[in-house]
């Protein structure tokens, strides 16, 4: 297939504003219910999304289960379930703003680890930007300023799991086909929730529900627009504008939740975003380059 970067950043532009529209509606149900039910309701529309997207990719459930590496594939789906369960408790406990820009160093923790867990080189250009990535978040956390909040502490660690599933996404890439690994992310993490979410159900509104149905339905629809966008343009050429999720969700927490903008938060998400399309950039020259 032609690449068509226009569409592509189109795409992924609209994807991120779904996603960050997504996670606007977790931080409301999940600040009225217990959040372990909500991702685990969202996990299994999900799951049903990704058994059909593998049935029609592949043609049988066998199919696309079948991999040579079946204990890297549930570790890194139960790695994302448990990162949704982290993050959706930031969002409630931190905001969207801040858990967001927190959570924009993920893509220089992927630089950071990417020697070491696949064995790519990394050179020094791009650790420098990973140092001043991590200043950002430093600026952003301000510790020692005594308003450090241990809630902070969610979306660092929801950061550092993202990474290595990314990272564990590319491993299990060189002998699995996407739709495989789209059909274990979405029942091993439906096992997971379900197995830790039923313990925690409660009534929920009927306004609730059609919340909840607008979460299930815009979480399949961003990540079938998210796979369309890798199918027309190169993922490095997209990439950056992934970004545009901190923008979006930000903007949500702004004006539907009233929180406010620290200047020291936008100060750090500055640093840390220009810093992580830097790295970007840098690894697509590599590619290229080799």
């Amino acid at each position: 297939m032609q690449s068509n970067d226009r569409l592509g950043i189109g795409l992924m532009l609209l994807t991120t504003l779904i996603f960050a529209c997504q996670d606007g509606i977790s931080r409301h149900l999940a600040g009225e219910y217990n959040v372990f039910m909500v991702v685990m309701i969202r996990y299994w529309f999900f799951a049903a999304f990704v058994i059909s997207v593998a049935l029609r990719k592949t043609g049988s459930i066998r199919a696309a289960a079948s991999t040579t590496q079946p204990v890297i594939q549930i570790f890194r789906s139960l790695l994302l379930a448990t990162e949704i369960f982290v993050m959706v408790a930031g969002f409630v406990a931190l905001g969207l703003v801040e858990a967001h820009a927190i959570f924009a160093a993920y893509p220089l923790i992927v630089a950071a680890l990417s020697g070491p867990v696949l064995g790519e080189a990394v050179g020094w250009r791009r650790w420098a930007a990973i140092g001043v990535g991590f200043v950002g978040v430093l600026v952003i956390l301000q510790p020692g300023f005594g308003v450090f909040s241990p809630a902070a502490i969610l979306p660092l660690a929801s950061a550092l799991m993202f990474a290595l599933y990314s990272l564990l996404n590319r491993y299990v890439a060189r002998r699995d086909s996407t739709a495989t690994s789209f059909f274990w992310t979405g029942v091993c993490g439906a096992v997971l929730t379900t197995a830790v979410g039923a313990w925690f159900w409660e009534p929920m509104s009927r306004p609730d529900w059609g919340w909840m149905a607008l979460l299930c339905v815009s979480g399949a629809g961003g990540h079938w627009l998210l796979i369309r966008t890798y199918e027309v343009a190169e993922a490095s050429t997209v990439q950056p504008f992934a970004y545009f999720q901190l923008v979006f969700g930000s903007a949500i927490g702004l004006l539907v939740f009233g929180e406010v903008l620290e200047l020291h938060v936008a100060i750090g998400a500055a640093i840390v975003v220009s810093a992580g399309v830097f790295t970007l950039i840098r690894a697509r020259k590599a590619r290229q380059a080799s």
